[in-house]
C-alpha cells in the first residue's frame, strides 16, 4: 500500500497543469450510461475537454474522490412569468425587477442548469434569456418559445388568461387563419426564439365534437374551447419547420397526439395525460416519426392514467424528455423539477432512465447537441452529487456542486466531505472556482421546500399524491 501510494503520488507531481479544470476521481454517468470505473473530468473555457481514466492535470483540480458527476438537468417545459401576478406594464416591472432574479437562481440551486420556457410574454422571456447570455441575471441557460400559439378562444387564452386580458395578448398568439398561424410562426423566428410551441386543445377529456368544455376545479362553471383546426395545426408545424425550428404540440388526448404526430410535430408536451393510452398504433407512429414525449408528470400526476401512459411509452422506447410544466405560485422552481423525476420513477421507469430523460433526453428535445452529456466537445454544464443518482434519484437532492459553463455556480460541500478544489497556479490569481457561489437550503428546509410542491395547489386545481401503483 505504501509503494502505491508513493507511484500515484509520483504520477501526480510529473502530471502537467494541461486544463483550465480537472474533476479529480469521479464516477460518471455520461448522459446515457453511469461509466465502470473512475474518472478524471477536465474542462477548458466553457466545454469539456477530456473525460479520461488516466489522471490529467488542471490548473484548478476538484477532488471528488468518488463522488458523481452528471451533466447539469434541463427542464424541457417552465412557465416561468407568474401567470397571476401579471396583469397590467407596472406588475410586469415589478415582477421582472423583484422575483425574477431570485426564481432564475433556483434553478440552479437545485441542479437544473438549462430551461426552456414554452408560453410565457414574448419580450419578456427572450429579454431575461439576453440577460443571461450576458452575465447581467445569475440563472440557467434558457431557451424560449415565446407565446404559445394557439386557436381563438383555445386554451390557454379562454381559460388560464380569460379575466385577464393584457396578459393574454402576450402570453398567448390566437390565430384564425392559415395565414395567420404562419405570420405569428414568422414573427416569433425573426425574434429568434429557440423553438415553437403549438396547443391543439385544452386539459380535458371530450367527446370529439367540435367545441367541448374546459372543466377543471380552478373554472367550475366550465368553458367552452375550441380545438386547433388541422390545417392551421399543419401550417403552424409546415413554417416552424421552414425556419428551422422545431416544433412540439400541447396535447393531452389519443386523438390529439395522432393528429399532431401526422401534421409532423416533432414533440408531445404532456402526451396522453386524460385518458388511457389504448391505441398500440399510436405508441408505433411515436416510434416511426421519432417523436420525444414530455409527460409532465408535476402538474399532470393528479390524472390516474398519466403514470400508466408514461410506462407504455417509455416501455415501447419511445423518446422521453423530462419537463415539469413547473410554474409561478405551487412549490419552488428546480424542486419542481426534481420532484418530475422523482414521479418519472414512481410511474415505473429506472433512474438511469430519467437521468437520461433529464440530460441527453431533453437536449434531444431542445435541438442542443452541446447539452446533456459528460463527453468531450460537450457544454460543461455538470453536478457533483455526494450520493449515486443511478440507484436512486432522490440522490440529485444530495448536492455538492453546480459547474454552469466551466464556471462554478452552486458550491455546498459539507463540511469534511471529501470534495476539494487545490488552485495549482500562482497565489496572487484567482482561479476560475474562486468567485462567490450561492449556497443551497440546509437538509430542513430542503424538506419543507419538497412538501410544498405537494401540498400546494392554486389555478389549475389541487394538486394529489399517490403511491406509486
Amino acid at each position: 500500500m505504501h509503494q502505491e501510494a508513493e507511484a500515484i503520488a509520483s504520477v501526480e507531481a510529473r502530471r502537467p497543469a494541461t486544463y483550465d479544470l480537472v474533476i479529480r476521481r469521479a464516477h460518471v454517468f455520461d448522459g446515457r450510461q453511469a461509466l465502470t470505473g473512475l474518472y478524471d473530468i477536465a474542462v477548458d473555457g466553457t466545454e469539456i475537454a477530456s473525460v479520461s481514466a488516466e489522471p490529467l492535470g488542471g490548473r484548478q483540480e476538484i477532488d471528488a474522490a468518488g463522488a458523481w458527476v452528471v451533466p447539469g438537468l434541463i427542464d424541457t417545459h417552465v412557465h416561468f412569468y407568474d401567470v397571476r401576478a401579471v396583469s397590467d406594464s407596472d406588475s410586469m416591472r415589478a415582477f421582472e425587477e423583484d422575483e425574477l432574479p431570485g426564481r432564475l437562481g433556483l434553478f440552479l440551486d437545485h441542479g437544473v442548469t438549462t430551461i426552456k420556457s414554452v408560453g410565457d410574454p414574448t419580450g419578456g422571456i427572450l429579454a431575461t434569456r439576453a440577460g443571461i447570455a450576458e452575465g447581467t441575471l445569475r440563472g440557467p441557460r434558457l431557451l424560449a418559445t415565446g407565446f404559445g400559439i394557439t386557436g381563438r378562444d383555445g386554451h390557454p387564452a379562454a381559460t388560464v388568461f380569460g379575466d385577464n386580458p393584457w396578459a393574454r395578448e402576450r402570453f398567448t398568439g390566437e390565430v384564425g387563419s392559415v395565414q395567420e398561424i404562419r405570420d405569428l410562426v414568422h414573427h416569433l423566428a425573426d425574434r429568434k426564439v429557440d423553438a415553437i410551441k403549438l396547443l391543439s386543445e385544452g386539459a380535458c377529456a371530450h367527446s370529439g365534437e367540435p367545441t367541448y368544455l374546459w372543466q377543471n376545479p380552478a373554472f367550475p362553471d366550465g368553458v367552452e374551447l375550441a380545438r386547433l383546426p388541422l390545417a392551421l395545426l399543419r401550417a403552424g408545424v409546415e413554417t416552424g419547420h421552414e425556419r428551422g425550428l422545431r416544433v412540439t404540440v400541447h396535447t393531452t388526448q389519443q386523438a390529439a397526439a395522432r393528429e399532431a404526430i401526422e401534421a409532423g410535430a416533432d414533440g408531445l408536451e404532456h402526451g396522453v395525460t386524460v385518458e388511457p393510452l389504448t391505441d398500440r398504433s399510436l405508441i408505433d407512429l411515436m416510434l416511426e416519426h421519432g417523436i420525444t414525449y414530455t409527460p409532465t408528470l408535476w402538474i399532470d400526476d393528479a390524472h390516474p392514467d398519466a403514470r400508466g401512459n408514461l410506462r407504455k411509452v417509455s416501455r415501447a422506447g419511445v423518446h422521453i424528455a423530462l419537463g415539469s410544466d413547473t410554474f409561478s405560485g405551487r412549490g419552488l422552481f428546480g424542486a419542481n423539477t426534481l420532484e418530475e423525476a422523482e414521479l418519472m420513477v414512481a410511474a415505473g421507469m429506472t433512474p438511469t432512465q430519467v437521468l437520461a430523460a433529464g440530460t441527453s433526453g431533453a437536449s434531444r428535445q431542445c435541438s442542443r447537441p452541446d447539452l446533456g452529456a459528460v463527453a468531450e466537445g460537450k457544454r460543461a454544464d455538470l453536478l457533483v452529487l455526494n450520493s449515486d443518482p443511478t440507484t436512486d434519484i432522490g440522490n440529485l437532492r444530495d448536492l455538492s456542486m453546480v459547474i454552469l459553463n466551466g464556471e462554478l455556480a452552486v458550491d455546498r460541500r459539507r463540511s469534511g466531505r471529501t470534495t476539494s478544489i487545490r488552485d495549482r497556479r500562482a497565489p496572487a490569481r484567482q482561479g476560475r472556482l474562486g468567485a462567490a457561489a450561492t449556497e443551497l437550503p440546509n437538509a430542513a428546509d430542503r424538506s419543507s421546500i419538497s412538501s410544498s410542491g405537494a401540498e400546494y395547489s392554486q389555478g389549475v386545481g389541487r394538486r394529489t399524491r399517490r403511491s406509486a401503483p
